[in-house]
């Protein structure tokens, strides 16, 4: 533990007229970054990072920097709403806390005793640190239907490693590995999960050498050794391959493979079905790139995988990751330092613990939907959107009747968005929480007005596992918001769960940090706590996993029906699988490119942030722009087999010219219609979400590979 105690900050507070300075931690991306937010009158004047702080050493992006404008913006909703007219209508009233929540529980007691708790379901986007409180909630409710990112997020990470190794490998930048293999990630500009740009850059600065796997020439791919520029999709086969060479050209850790590792044989038989000619024929890069990468990543230790939620969000979305573990393990860069670490949390009450999932009846979880079907996510309570908005419009296997969103705006988020628009504008009540009249809190029928980071105390990265966890200061109340954590806590004693809740959720806090033997007022005077750091700790227990090894072959997988080894399976739309369609379509469309100052559909109401970025971008190669009669910075029409969106052209040769790479979660909180543009430059118009075209295990919407024709819009309202 390390004592709470301030930088030096007193000359600035004295030049500035400041009236106080609190260090927290924010929460506008994935969180985790130390602040030092300075108030004058009662209000943010100025957010800078804390230089005190391991996570981020001071550094802060811009989105942080901006959170005070967020937090004070002048359509930020400061009160609960109720829906006055139709679903859309944009009629508002204005009612109190207690009307809001009392309505609220009166819903769900009234759905739980006619319909079954799981016709409830919860949900909630990348969340706010709220994940526990939520699950909690559910669980303690009898519903098994939380509607969460993790089926395409962060969780296939969380769930194919804990059948793999037994929790998340981390890159432990602090020890400085000597070669970084970045694979679809973007950390300098999207700051994603447990990882920050600041360490990375800082490992690079210190002589390590980079491979980055990307179909784009982003900065990092600028900057690398080895660029791996695959056909988008096609990470497990160039994995495989990379593979490949490692174990015929003996460049595997003998020791580590012979003594910890389970499946090596049929593992081997698995890799030799993806020779260098056929990886190359599939992933476009060639044969002498694929190998040098292999090479480089194999010899130079210690290595270690920076990994991203572009490998997650296709159909290989579980072997993908699997794959990428396997490249971890058998080059023997698991859990050494400088290579991938498997941090031990503070003994707190964990993620799981606090969720209280050992409080739902094996009944309900029984129902969960889409839990046969996806097992690996229904294994870890996670659920397939798409099995939601059929129960809603289908009522099948049942029917869900109502739905409560919190950090969420699944109308811009989720594939197939006219589904689920269609979906949330039929089910029977639903209810947000959310800081803005987001498109899907414009069909609600009561609005939450949820607190910002700056307008709460909690435990900071507890969910994460990087072994840190932080304490979040409040520092400002605005209007009647609130924080979920609280509200929660609230609405809980309102469905008949209070013996497990608290009077405030102080409380909650305190028994997050019990087993540490600490409070939260306690805590609050810390600047952190990290969990022991040990290396190497498979040596003297094995891996947590049921075969205490570290499973190539997946034990777990294998009980549940699905292959147990890593494959390749080609995209549902592309040239190869769809050659017909490929024809009309002839582009291959990617919709994930990350921007510094938005967090998916987030921020772009904030000035500093939307200043950055006007408009929607799609980028493409000035030789398919010349073909399609595209010029810099037109509006461009791109349609897929499922619809329309119009983005502004950006010309890059950085690009293959048989792809076009898009933005995502755009809408126009500037326009006070209702709809606020919702449908016209989203890229999850065009998305497909159709269970066959998902990750079989996981579940994963195949959102970021399909697909396109692109064409210039000739005038508003008309196109070519």
């Amino acid at each position: 533990m390390q004592e709470f105690v301030y930088s030096n900050v007193e000359r600035e507070m004295e030049v500035y007229g400041y009236d106080s300075v609190t260090k927290s931690h924010c929460r506008m991306c994935h969180g985790g970054c130390g602040v030092l937010v300075y108030t004058k009158n009662g209000r943010v004047a100025k957010i800078a990072g804390d230089p005190d702080c391991p996570i981020n050493h001071g550094t802060l992006c811009s989105k942080g920097i901006a959170s005070a404008q967020l937090a004070y913006h002048p359509d930020r909703l400061t009160h609960p709403v109720k829906r006055m007219g139709p679903k859309g209508s944009g009629k508002w009233e204005r009612i109190s806390w207690d009307e809001a929540l009392d309505t609220i529980a009166e819903r769900m007691v009234q759905y739980k005793e006619s319909f079954g708790a799981e016709s409830v379901v919860m949900g909630y986007g990348t969340g706010r640190e709220n994940e526990a409180v939520i699950y909690r909630f559910a669980n303690l409710l009898g519903s098994p239907n939380v509607l969460t990112a993790g089926h395409f997020c962060y969780g296939p990470r969380i769930a194919t490693s804990i059948i793999t190794c037994g929790t998340n490998p981390i890159v432990d930048y602090e020890n400085h590995p000597k070669c970084i293999m970045v694979w679809g990630n973007n950390l300098v500009i999207s700051n994603p999960d447990c990882y920050k740009g600041e360490p990375f850059s800082v490992s690079l600065d210190e002589g390590a050498q980079l491979i980055v796997v990307d179909p784009r020439l982003t900065r990092l791919a600028a900057r690398a050794n080895v660029w791996l520029q695959l056909r988008p999709g096609t990470d497990a086969a160039l994995a495989l391959g990379m593979l490949n060479v490692i174990v015929n050209e003996g460049l595997y850790d003998k020791e580590f493979v012979e003594n910890y590792v389970h499946g090596w044989e049929s593992f081997v038989k698995r890799v030799n079905e993806y020779p260098l000619d056929k990886v190359e024929e599939i992933t476009w890069v060639p044969q002498k790139k694929v190998r040098e990468a292999a090479h480089l990543f194999a010899t130079i230790k210690p290595a270690a995988i920076q990994w991203g939620v572009a490998i997650e969000q296709q159909i290989n979305c579980a072997d993908n990751n699997r794959a990428l573990m396997a490249l971890m393990g058998i080059t023997g860069n698991i859990d050494v330092p400088g290579g991938q670490v498997l941090f031990r949390t503070p003994k707190i009450r964990n993620v799981g613990q606090f969720g209280a999932h050992d409080k739902l009846p094996k009944e309900q979880a029984a129902k969960r939907l889409g839990g046969n079907r996806f097992r690996l996510a229904g294994n870890f309570a996670i659920i397939n959107p798409k099995c939601v908005w059929d129960a809603i419009l289908e009522e099948e296997p049942y029917a869900v009747k109502m739905l409560f969103f919190i950090s969420s705006n699944p109308v811009m988020t989720r594939a197939n968005a006219r589904e689920v628009y269609q979906a949330l504008e039929q089910v029977e009540f639903m209810a947000v929480s959310d800081f803005f009249m987001t498109p899907t809190a414009e069909l609600a029928d009561v609005v939450l007005p949820a607190a910002t980071w700056l307008e709460m105390d909690y435990i900071g990265d507890f969910w994460k596992r990087h072994g840190y966890i932080l304490p979040r200061r409040k520092v400002i109340q605005v209007g009647e918001c609130r924080s979920d954590h609280e509200m929660l806590n609230d609405l809980a004693h309102r469905v008949g769960q209070g013996e497990y809740w608290w009077d405030t959720f102080e409380g909650g806090l305190d028994y997050i940090l019990e087993p540490l033997g600490i409070t939260w007022q306690g805590f609050k005077k810390m600047d952190y706590i990290r969990g022991e750091v040990k290396y190497q700790k498979y040596k003297e227990k094995g891996f947590s996993t049921p075969t205490r090894k570290f499973e190539l072959w997946s034990t777990k997988l294998e009980e549940w029906g699905y292959d147990p080894l890593p494959q390749y399976r080609e995209m549902p739309e592309g040239p190869v699988s769809t050659p017909e369609l490929y024809k009309e379509y002839p582009y291959i469309l990617i919709t994930g490119m990350r921007l510094p100052g938005f967090f998916h559909t987030e921020n772009r109401q904030v000035p500093w942030l939307r200043e950055l970025h006007r408009d929607p971008v799609v980028e493409i190669h000035p030789d398919t722009a010349q073909k399609q009669g595209i010029e810099e910075g037109d509006w461009v029409i791109i349609e897929s087999p499922r619809g329309k969106v119009r983005q502004r052209a950006k010309l890059s040769k950085g690009i293959d010219p048989r792809v076009v790479g898009a933005q995502h979660a755009w809408w126009f909180p500037e326009r006070k219609d209702t709809g606020h543009g919702w449908d016209e430059s989203n890229i999850n118009i065009l998305t497909d979400n159709a269970y066959e075209t998902c990750d079989p295990a996981m579940g994963a919407t195949n959102v970021r590979v399909l697909l396109c024709e692109i064409y210039p819009e000739i005038n508003e309202g008309e196109t070519t």
